[in-house]
């Protein structure tokens, strides 16, 4: 009985979502052109770090070959955004990666990344708008942060900043009240501060190229023996490494690419604009590309531009640019790049807040969080309520909160939800479905040996059934047929689950035994080995399968390499996080998952959304009821078949009952129909329509009826 109870469970945890794409409908405004996505990646991506990390991973990680660094890094954060770029032209709805992830692999997997999305862009606009008044602050000579500290001194090391930030709450609200007004208006004040700051790049770049000397890529020990500074000669030969253009070697290039990979994230704001873009399968791959390559060549000709202007080991990494053009005489260039910089993190400020509503609100839609989340502004077409909300969290983390050991928790949010992506890219390729049916309001839950159709929507008819198919060797390595079948993505479903096992303890026995691998220790070399091996199996057989032929405006290219390829990359970059960013990873998403009252009977909503809508004096008669439903139908599953329980459901469609006015929020199909027999409207799911006219549930029963006669 309880393995019963337990494999119920997990059914429920892992059943799947297929958006309607019958129709353009939104709440939303479509008004942004493929001009303001490519503007929001570029703001979102393109922040301060331009200014900042080429000195600091020049001087010390990488000398010259920095540009090397920013090249591998733009190639693997490209792979991500190929993946992006797929799912937005398949799937053109807000939600970004936490609704790409729900279609394919599941409701806790979704859950999970779009929970950790949201802590990402919450601690990410705390962290630039801290950035941002820090260097207000140090243009005008210190003079906020002296007053706050002597007048409100309130340092906690770990919790507490030094002193309050009014200065940065005030910028979040300011902005917040920006994206609250209207996307319009929002896209319109980021094209300003991009196009400012690309201008300042573009000088930069200009200037480094005239003022520089190709020697300072070529540099040998002489040149650091004659340099007369003051500090001491060992610390300047340690700084200069071995000299040339790969000063500290290939493993300083990589490592200071590992660094660099961060600096191209935020694109994936744009993926959140699906249903504000106007023409969103065409836009949101052209956004995601063009925004990431001009960010690539911002990054390259900063590097470079830099390095030629000064030796690396010369290099101030705290302000790098401005003491580049005082060495070359050009010191009044250090008030554009002040404006750069400015202009640089008000556009990744609003990058950060721009995708966190949104994300919010798809998840608030499908009773993840508080249904009153998802509400939109009727006049200005905005999540009016999400954007309020999660601006006011942002701004009292940077009032109050020192962030600097929750700034990593921003990168295995983003790890992670890229990793997912690659992952369900390369699982939905090769399935049978595909999230572009005509009409889909449905709910996908493994049921046994087969996939069970949930259906949400009645004017659903249930697809015929395809001929019975068993697994052998030859299934795996040449399968018959040329298009997907159910076994054949279910074969890609399992070695994809293996591949990210694998992949994980590759990454974990690089990390933890690198000394070992150096020294060629044979038992480390003949597991790594071991491990490679089966990793190509399972690769080649995903590359036998059948793909699917559906027609899209983009599609990646070289499946099954570049997915994996892009995982692996995002996985080894997670599993080099310390123990304590994971240890806080665990405490927020149990935090996260506490305020789903009831999650041990998941039904693929909130209680607390799902009561906040209900009479208070019905809030306990509500989540009774819901369970017991919930509970009866599967016990009715199970004990009378499909087949009867098809006829219950018709029987209890012609059932007769009150009506509640009141909004209806989505949840699970099987209590929309057991509610009318049981407590009338009190469990009458799966719409926001009041209960069925007598008209709409015979043409509904006939459906059914045709449906029953298919399947046998």
């Amino acid at each position: 009985m309880l393995g019963e109870k337990m494999t119920s469970f997990g059914k429920k945890l892992i059943r799947r979502r297929i958006v309607d794409l019958s129709s353009d409908d939104t709440h939303f405004a479509r008004c942004l052109s493929t001009l303001d996505l490519v503007s929001l990646g570029v703001g979102s991506t393109l922040g301060a770090g331009v200014y900042v990390l080429a000195g600091e991973v020049a001087k010390e990680t990488a000398g010259p070959s920095i540009v090397l660094c920013f090249l591998v890094a733009a190639f693997s954060s490209v792979l991500a955004g190929l993946c992006y770029a797929e799912f937005g032209a398949r799937v053109p709805k807000a939600g970004s990666a936490y609704l790409y992830i729900y279609v394919t692999v599941g409701e806790i997997w979704a859950f999970i990344a779009g929970w950790n999305l949201i802590l990402s862009y919450v601690i990410g606009t705390a962290s630039v708008a801290r950035a941002w008044s820090a260097t207000f602050d140090n243009i005008i000579g210190n003079h906020i942060s002296t007053f706050f500290t002597s007048k409100i001194p309130m340092h906690l090391p770990g919790v507490l900043a030094e002193h309050p930030d009014f200065f940065a709450l005030i910028l979040i609200l300011l902005l917040t009240v920006l994206l609250a007004f209207g996307v319009s208006e929002s896209a319109l004040v980021n094209k300003i501060f991009t196009a400012v700051n690309l201008l300042v790049l573009s000088f930069v770049i200009i200037a480094g190229f005239i003022k520089g000397d190709i020697k300072n890529w070529q540099l040998s020990e002489e040149n650091c023996v004659n340099c007369s500074l003051p500090d001491p000669l060992d610390n300047m030969k340690k700084a200069f490494g071995s000299g040339g253009f790969f000063p500290f070697g290939v493993e300083g290039m990589l490592t200071g690419a590992a660094t660099c990979f961060y600096a191209f994230v935020g694109f994936d704001c744009i993926a959140t604009t699906g249903e504000e873009a106007r023409n969103p399968q065409r836009s949101i791959p052209i956004g995601i590309i063009v925004s990431l390559l001009i960010c690539f060549v911002a990054y390259f000709g900063v590097s470079a531009s830099l390095t030629l202007m000064v030796p690396y080991f010369l290099l101030n990494k705290n302000s790098p640019l401005p003491e580049a053009f005082k060495a070359v005489g050009w010191e009044p260039a250090r008030y554009a790049v002040a404006v750069g910089s400015l202009c640089a993190l008000s556009t990744s400020l609003l990058g950060s807040m721009f995708p966190m509503p949104r994300v919010i609100h798809a998840m608030a839609e499908d009773g993840l969080l508080f249904k009153f989340l998802s509400r939109i502004h009727s006049g200005r077409k905005t999540p009016l309520i999400a954007t309020f909300v999660s601006g006011f969290f942002a701004a009292v983390f940077a009032l109050l909160l020192d962030l600097k050991d929750l700034v990593d928790l921003m990168s295995i949010g983003t790890l992670l939800a890229y990793s997912l992506v690659a992952v369900c890219v390369l699982i939905l390729r090769y399935q049978p479905r595909q999230p572009n049916s005509p009409k889909a309001m449905e709910m996908l839950e493994l049921n046994g040996n087969e996939e069970e159709r949930v259906i949400m929507n009645p004017a659903i008819a249930a697809a015929s059934v395809q001929h019975k198919e068993t697994l052998s060797l030859a299934m795996l390595f040449n399968p018959p047929g040329d298009t997907p079948t159910v076994l054949s993505g279910r074969i890609v479903y399992v070695c994809v689950v293996v591949i990210a096992v694998l992949i994980t303890v590759i990454c974990v026995v690089l990390t933890l035994n690198v000394v070992a691998l150096r020294d060629a220790s044979v038992d480390c070399v003949v597991a790594l080995v071991l491990l490679l091996v089966a990793l190509l199996i399972f690769i080649i057989i995903i590359w036998r399968q059948p793909q699917s032929n559906a027609r899209l405006n983009f599609k990646v290219p070289f499946l099954p390499l570049l997915p994996i390829f892009s995982a692996f990359v995002n996985i080894l970059l997670m599993v080099q996080l310390s123990a304590g960013t994971w240890a806080r990873f665990a405490i927020c998403m149990v935090v996260g998952r506490c305020h789903v009252v009831g999650s041990a009977v998941p039904t693929g909503l909130s209680w607390g959304s799902v009561c906040a809508d209900k009479p208070p004096l019905h809030i306990s008669l509500w989540k009774m009821s819901c369970r017991f439903c919930y509970l009866l139908h599967l016990w009715d599953l199970e004990q009378r078949g499909r087949e009867k329980c098809r006829k219950s459901l018709c029987h209890s469609r012609k059932t007769s009952a009150p009506s509640w006015t009141g909004p209806q929020p989505r949840g699970c199909c099987s209590l929309r129909a057991w509610g009318p027999v049981l407590h009338g409207p009190l469990c009458h799911f799966g719409t926001r329509s009041s209960i069925p006219s007598p008209a709409a549930t015979e043409s509904q029963s006939e459906i059914l009826r045709s449906e029953q006669q298919a399947l046998s």
